[in-house]
């Protein structure tokens, strides 16, 4: 858990660009602790996002802030939390798209209905992915490691930032679309320990988020092979993506969006998304995103946020349900 402070004009309610907070509300500026709650470990791209996002709030501020990281099944152990939590605005999340849209259909258990349990405040960013390999394996493309991948049968293993995740799907469908390679999935709490375990060599590809790999990528710790996104990445330009490389269509990107507990004032949701769009919507901090391999994303209000949640909620449980693919 990381204390951050934040700004005085807390995050409650906006005027004028500031914010002011609903009766129901306490009162910002004396101290208030709020907790975002992110359902990754430090160090991964979800959480990195968060605490920049800390961190812009953060000036001149006596009110408190908690980055708080709850990893386990996808995000769907912290998920769990703020579904349970008050609708007062002491608690938020930074929320990855597998929590809310795949893992209720990937897994027979989780702690929460997604459609029932939450309120959209607004989305803040999509996390493209990579295909990275250890520079120990003997491909330097993509075409390579197909080829190595068809020709070894079982003998390379990729990590994913656990089951059920993007990094686990969209890696599967690669996998599938590429001829059914056989590559042994194995999942982890979280890109970082993944990504840290491939630059050792103890499992030789992820495909994981550009903002945990990038550094290790420009340090030459990882070859990347190629981006998961439509477009090459900013941060990448020389990087070809999948669809570039013969596999039209395919995408490996998540979303994040800062949502509540079902229940918090509409005031409290209008506020928070004037607030994403004043603290982040500005070149400064949209830079910083591009830079560690984040694509700044917006929604017109609290409103469209929901109806994209419910959108995605629909269109993943239909790949889920092509995949086979369910979880204890």
């Amino acid at each position: 858990m990381t204390y951050i402070p934040l700004a005085r004009r807390s995050l409650l309610a906006a005027a004028a660009g500031g914010l002011v907070a609903p009766a129901v509300q306490a009162q910002p500026g004396g101290g208030r602790t709020i907790r975002i709650l992110v359902g990754f470990p430090a160090g991964q791209a979800t959480d990195i996002v968060a605490r920049l996002w800390a961190e812009r709030l953060a000036e001149g501020s006596r009110d408190v802030y908690i980055v708080d990281n709850r990893p386990g099944q996808g995000g769907s152990l912290a998920l769990g939390q703020v579904a349970r939590a008050a609708p007062d605005g002491t608690t938020m999340m930074l929320a990855h798209m597998s929590a809310l849209a795949t893992n209720p259909h990937l897994y027979r258990s989780v702690p929460y209905d997604t459609l029932k349990d939450f309120d959209a405040a607004g989305l803040m960013a999509d996390l493209p992915f990579v295909l990275v390999c250890n520079p120990q394996v003997p491909v330097r493309s993509l075409e390579e490691l197909i080829r190595y991948a068809r020709a070894n049968p079982d003998r390379l293993t990729n990590a994913s930032s656990g089951n059920g995740t993007v990094s686990h799907l969209a890696m599967e469908e690669f996998k599938r679309l590429a001829g059914g390679l056989r590559i042994t999935h194995v999942p982890y709490r979280g890109s970082a320990l993944g990504v840290t375990d491939v630059i050792t060599g103890t499992v030789q590809l992820a495909l994981e988020t550009a903002a945990s790999t990038i550094p290790h990528i420009q340090a030459g710790r990882l070859r990347a092979l190629a981006a998961g996104t439509s477009q090459r990445l900013a941060a990448l330009p020389d990087l070809p993506t999948l669809q570039e490389l013969g596999f039209p269509g395919f995408t490996a990107v998540t979303w994040l969006m800062v949502i509540y507990p079902a229940g918090v004032p509409r005031e409290l949701l209008a506020a928070t998304h004037a607030t994403i769009e004043r603290t982040m919507r500005v070149p400064e901090m949209e830079q910083r995103l591009l830079s560690i391999g984040a694509v700044p994303r917006y929604s017109a209000g609290p409103e469209e946020a929901a109806a994209y949640m419910r959108q995605e909620f629909v269109h993943w449980g239909e790949v889920v349900r092509r995949s086979g693919v369910t979880l204890d």
